[in-house]
């Protein structure tokens, strides 16, 4: 079958199928691990390639004199090759050689030799002068492989294991324990023989042989790189135990670059704590996946996770079960003294849940490696602009044989504003949103608004192309059996295309960050927005509803009383067949009530089903668990029209903060140290600050940046750090129950001043849907009574209209 060119910048032109590895050398050595499709057989190739950069010149390389030879030459041994690239790009010189070592020590010899200084490594030219990649995309942009061709998320073999340790501290702590869930799906338990390093170099070695003999193409975990294979690796070395993990090479675990690795509390000894945050480890021949990847990317986009830790993730997926065992993350080792089948239990159920996990949210970063230039394991933590559009790009312009441009300072033109209204604040009802579908790609296909250096046009045709395949995958899903193999594979598919076409706006406005940069053509992009966003809420409003909030994501609009659902479609379809027609406007859903307190910070009622909430006055990780709890309850009357149970959730907080009824944990807010002992002794006499104070009370006098702990405000204005909760897997706390054995509670903070921050801060989010009397009288300190307080019973929620576009529609200078 002969595919276009658009498609082969999409997808590739070699069509091997099966590929689940991919690990190369600089020397120019690749190995390729296949899957056979339909027979699962494993196959494993060796192969040759010719490494290779780009420059913007070869005067770092005319030292070669008589090695250096054009590429229409072919190549010869220790010979260079050259090619001049077509076009107006920067960087129009593709050079080849048999070992890429070789190549790039000569293009640093002769850059050294010119700049008059040593260089260590190519990066140190610039973007502007050079492109090196890493040698697996070096294979695959010149072969035109991609991963899993003809494969489907379940044809993987994923092994998934979760370490125990005696603490978070691997200069100190030992692995005491390790669950292995194997592909088949079967949960075994490995345990330590005994207490000295002996014993726990043994159960090391026991899990090297199960991870051999279970032959893994992907090995998950949540939270894998930032706390279980930093910790195995600095044991392992510590041991002196090789990690022989990977298919092929010597043993031991190799690093890569990386936004975000090692986590655990006490940092990595022997390097940088910050250093050891930016590398993650890697090993031939298998894919090391961080479910911990997929939830941060899907709750990005969703924004409906109640936190990023395993245990809150499976709760809310419904992966855990009934009988889910639940441990103190920091007792896990007491526990197993006393009761070690519970250990058991709780670490098997782990390894189960990060399975469950990554097959859920993982086929995102799956179906992206079906695409992208890249080892699955870098899609799956890689950022869709940089880490994805750009090597598909990169791709498409050496498969043309194009120069490409180099990263560029941007000309001093600011980037303009979406479009973002906010027509009413307070609590409205009988609430309907329309979604606008990926409006700014949407207009770029519309209008052809592409980068200007863009003289191929690849952006805009992967978009073109993107669109079409997921329509076509969402209609597959559809089609297919809830819960199949099929259905999971589309909607992955759907998932992926969704999160590249959406970041295409995003990889325009980037500036020096993406190599196709162009602030006009986002500009142009956001004023189209604009002008579209202005016009679907004038016809809204023509047609007798109430806007209340507008954005490029969609519109929140209040609809009368008697209307139907039926009514508020007819709307929405008359004013979407208006619209230019590649920008889909589509009924999204219709909610009993909504609470709209600033634009992107709102909450809505659904006539059935939890209350959503959105923006971070809502939602915070940094929030106190109290505070949160009360603004769930408190919303549920708000919006119920439930005065009088809005007060009695406020007097009840309030008195059980000053009773200290409520514990510690939920007064206490999380937060991330960002300076180190000796930076904060150095300002500590001009400022004190509650996190480092809490710190140093408790004996902690070292620390490392990055480092999240609980603190809360004590009796006397003292500093109090928490002890450590159940730690979930992202480093983030859950307030243990009574039948985890919950350490004992000294409940020492101050109630006083946690009931004013329930007021002034919590409690503050509710003022715009009150009158400033039923505000007062409701938020009214109940250890003060009044003898003539209002009474609530006739008290309702508010609504306050800051424009009525009924009356005074959106003109075309504010829209566009």
């Amino acid at each position: 079958m002969t595919t276009s060119r658009e498609d082969e910048w999409l997808w590739g032109w070699d069509p091997t199928p099966g590929i689940v590895s991919v690990w190369a050398e600089p020397d120019g050595r690749a190995f390729v691990w296949r899957r056979l499709p339909r027979r699962g057989e494993l196959v494993r190739e060796d192969l040759r390639f010719r490494p290779w950069l780009l420059l913007s010149s070869l005067d770092d390389v005319v030292h070669l004199g008589a090695r250096l030879r054009p590429e229409r030459e072919g190549p010869a041994p220790n010979r260079v090759t050259w090619q001049e690239l077509e076009g107006p790009g920067a960087l129009r010189y593709l050079l080849r050689a048999d070992d890429g070592r070789a190549l790039n020590s000569a293009v640093l010899h002769g850059a050294s030799r010119r700049l008059g200084r040593p260089l260590g490594h190519l990066r140190e030219l610039g973007t502007e002068t050079a492109l090196v990649l890493p040698p697996e995309e070096q294979y695959l942009i010149a072969s035109g492989r991609t991963y899993f061709r003809e494969l489907d998320f379940d044809d993987l073999r994923r092994l998934q294991f979760d370490l125990e340790t005696t603490g978070l501290d691997p200069s100190r702590d030992h692995i005491f324990l390790v669950a292995l869930r194997d592909p088949e799906g079967r949960t075994e338990v490995l345990e330590s023989h005994g207490e000295g390093d002996d014993a726990e170099a043994d159960l090391l070695r026991r899990l090297v042989e199960r991870v051999q003999a279970c032959d893994p193409d992907v090995i998950e975990n949540h939270n894998l790189h930032g706390f279980d294979l930093p910790f195995l690796a600095h044991r392992a070395r510590v041991l002196g135990v090789p990690l022989a993990l990977g298919r092929a090479g010597a043993p031991g675990l190799r690093q890569r670059p990386a936004a975000r690795g090692a986590s655990f509390g006490r940092g990595t000894p022997g390097r940088s704590s910050e250093a050891a945050r930016r590398v993650r480890h890697t090993v031939p021949g298998r894919e090391l996946i961080d479910t911990l990847d997929a939830v941060l990317r899907h709750d990005f986009s969703a924004r409906d996770l109640p936190g990023h830790g395993l245990k809150a993730v499976a709760r809310h997926l419904g992966l855990a079960g009934p009988e889910r065992e639940y441990i103190p993350g920091a007792r896990v080792h007491e526990f197993f003294r006393h009761a070690p089948e519970r250990v058991r239990r709780y670490a098997r159920d782990d390894v189960t849940e990060a399975a469950g996990v990554a097959r859920m949210l993982g086929g995102a970063a799956f179906a992206l490696a079906r695409m992208a230039p890249r080892r699955y394991e870098r899609l799956a933590d890689a950022g869709p602009a940089t880490g994805v559009i750009d090597p598909l790009l990169v791709r498409a312009y050496l498969r043309a044989g194009a120069a490409l441009p180099a990263h560029e300072p941007g000309d001093g033109t600011p980037h303009s504003g979406a479009g973002l209204h906010l027509f009413a604040t307070g609590v409205a009802r009988h609430v309907v949103k329309a979604d606008v579908a990926s409006l700014y790609p949407s207009l770029m296909r519309e209008y052809r608004i592409g980068p200007r250096r863009d003289r191929l046009g690849v952006l805009l045709a992967l978009v073109d192309r993107l669109v079409e395949q997921r329509l076509a995958a969402k209609a597959r899903a559809r089609a297919a059996a809830s819960g199949s193999p099929e259905r999971h594979g589309q909607e992955a598919i759907s998932a992926a295309m969704k999160i590249v076409v959406n970041s295409a706006y995003g990889y325009l406005g980037a500036g020096s960050l993406t190599r196709f940069s162009d602030v006009h053509a986002a500009n142009e992009v956001t004023r189209r927005g604009r002008e579209v966003l202005g016009l679907l809420c004038n016809e809204l409003a023509r047609r007798g509803v109430m806007l209340l909030e507008a954005d490029t994501d969609g519109v929140y609009f209040a609809v009368p009383e008697d209307w139907r659902e039926a009514d508020e479609r007819r709307v929405v379809s008359e004013v979407a067949a208006l619209l230019p027609p590649k920008v889909q406007l589509e009924f999204d859903g219709r909610y009993a009530a909504m609470l709209s307190h600033e634009p992107k910070n709102y909450v809505l009622q659904p006539y059935a089903g939890p209350l959503v909430l959105r923006g971070v006055a809502f939602r915070s990780s940094r929030a106190e668990p109290f505070g949160e709890s009360f603004l769930r309850r408190a919303l549920g009357c708000l919006l119920s029209g439930d005065i009088p149970g809005l007060r009695e959730a406020y007097v009840a907080t309030v008195m059980a903060l000053r009773r200290r009824e409520v514990r510690t944990f939920e007064v206490s807010a999380q937060v991330r140290l960002t300076k180190t002992p000796e930076q904060y002794q150095a300002t500590r006499g001009r400022r004190r600050e509650l996190p480092y104070e809490a710190m140093l009370a408790s004996g902690r006098s070292h620390w490392i940046v990055g480092e999240q702990v609980r603190i809360y405000r004590a009796v006397g204005g003292r500093a109090g750090l928490l002890p450590d909760p159940e730690t979930d897997d992202d480093g983030s706390a859950r307030s243990p129950g009574s039948e985890d054995g919950a350490v004992s509670d000294s409940r020492d903070y101050d109630g006083e001043f946690y009931a004013r921050l329930l007021r002034e801060t919590f409690a503050a989010r509710l003022v715009r849907a009150l009158t400033p009397e039923d505000f007062a009288t409701v938020f009214a300190d109940p250890g003060q009574p009044s003898l003539f307080a209002p009474s609530l019973a006739q008290s309702r929620p508010v609504l306050t209209v800051l424009r009525d576009l009924r009356t005074e529609p959106l003109r075309s200078d504010e829209a566009g």
